[in-house]
């Protein structure tokens, strides 16, 4: 999985590809909460991310946390595999997705 990250003052957007699993999460998780400090817009930007499982579902959740107490977090792009999983999790409700 390739992450992206850019920040503009109190927004950061990270892009991801391929997918993220049990083996790329931790990775993400490792990044993600450092970068976090200060932000007020957190987008995860999906258009290359082709598959996410619970492991990748924890990380979202972690960051929905942080980012219910900072600001605001929105998730863009998302292939329909993708957005099944958040169907089927109950994601879709707790996510603003674009």
């Amino acid at each position: 999985m390739t992450i992206t990250m850019k920040r503009d003052g109190a927004e950061l957007v990270i892009a991801l590809e391929g997918r993220l699993d049990t083996l790329t999460a931790p990775e993400l998780e490792k990044e993600l909460e450092p970068a976090l400090e200060g932000v007020e817009k957190l987008v995860f930007d999906f258009e290359k991310l082709e598959y996410i499982s619970s492991a990748g579902l924890r990380v979202m959740l972690a960051a929905m946390q942080v980012m219910e107490e900072q600001g605001e977090l929105t998730v863009k792009n998302v292939c329909p595999e993708v957005m099944d999983v958040f169907e089927v999790t109950g994601f879709i409700d707790d996510l603003t997705i674009e």
